[in-house]
């Protein structure tokens, strides 16, 4: 049952990335993806609660709570990985600015291939990661699917009125996964329950959020997307690192995948109660 269940998870998440990418492209145009960038002060805030808050705030939130080195190390990965394909999902459902939530997306991964591998080494001593490993998912699974998408926009206008029901496709294969990897991730879940990992977790989805916010744009539909994107870290590819790099520690592994189905939950119920608040009366 748990391979059935597994299998799930991964075709589940799979068909959500390729499918929102795609539905991503379909509804917008490069211009518009790309006007947010060119605010330089609103990129450089943003990489900045990125690669620097978020990494601090992990190292600094693990000594607080006393983590192990291995849990310690497990959060330290979510901490200087960003850039995520749930980050437009989620600026959807809070209804903050969804162009910029892709042009940022973007950005995030593309500086996430650079500065892991620079930077994890400098953190860990004996680790060490290959750029490749990382961009290979992300250029394949959604940056491609998204160019392919935005130059069928540009040259077929009318494929734009596919989008929405990509979007259902997407949303439901989100729910699908995120289910089964809970069911899957339950033992481990309870096993880390008191160590004080799920609440320092939750402290680090905090301080993320709140910084992103208060650094992130002008108005509050990019205030939201930074938040959102601060807090919602590369989780493949912190996963992806800690399964090839720290095979002989298995809890390495164990607290990036609790980590992240905790930090997924809460900010997919933050991103829906930042929409109803934003929502007409």
């Amino acid at each position: 049952m748990t391979d059935v269940l597994t299998t799930l998870a991964q075709v589940a998440v799979l068909t959500f990335v390729v499918t929102s990418m795609v539905a991503l492209g379909l509804s917008l145009t490069v211009v518009q993806i790309l006007t947010p960038l060119k605010d330089a002060k609103l990129v450089l805030l943003g990489l900045v609660t990125s690669f620097v808050v978020a990494p601090a705030a992990a190292w600094g939130i693990a000594a607080l709570f006393g983590l192990s080195d291995d849990q310690t190390l497990g959060l330290l990965l979510l901490g200087v990985a960003a850039g995520a394909p749930f980050l437009p999902k989620l600026a959807q459902l809070a209804h903050g600015e969804v162009p910029y939530s892709v042009g940022l997306m973007v950005l995030l991964m593309v500086v996430t291939v650079g500065y892991v591998p620079l930077v994890l080494p400098l953190l860990v001593d004996g680790v060490t990661v290959s750029a490749w490993d990382i961009a290979r998912p992300l250029l394949l699974l959604m940056l491609l699917p998204l160019a392919v998408a935005l130059v069928v926009r540009a040259r077929y206008p009318d494929a734009a009125r596919l989008a929405p029901v990509l979007n259902r496709v997407s949303t439901t294969a989100l729910a699908l996964g995120i289910g089964a990897a809970v069911l899957v991730g339950l033992p481990q879940i309870w096993d880390q329950v008191g160590t004080g990992l799920l609440l320092a977790t939750l402290l680090f989805v905090v301080v993320c959020l709140a910084v992103g916010y208060l650094l992130g744009g002008s108005g509050r539909s990019q205030r939201v997307v930074t938040s959102l994107g601060s807090a919602q870290r590369n989780l493949s590819a912190a996963l992806l690192i800690a399964g090839t790099s720290f095979v002989g520690t298995p809890v390495v592994l164990v607290t990036v995948m609790v980590a992240s189905l905790l930090l997924t939950a809460v900010l997919l119920l933050v991103a829906a109660e930042l929409g109803k608040r934003a929502s007409p009366k």
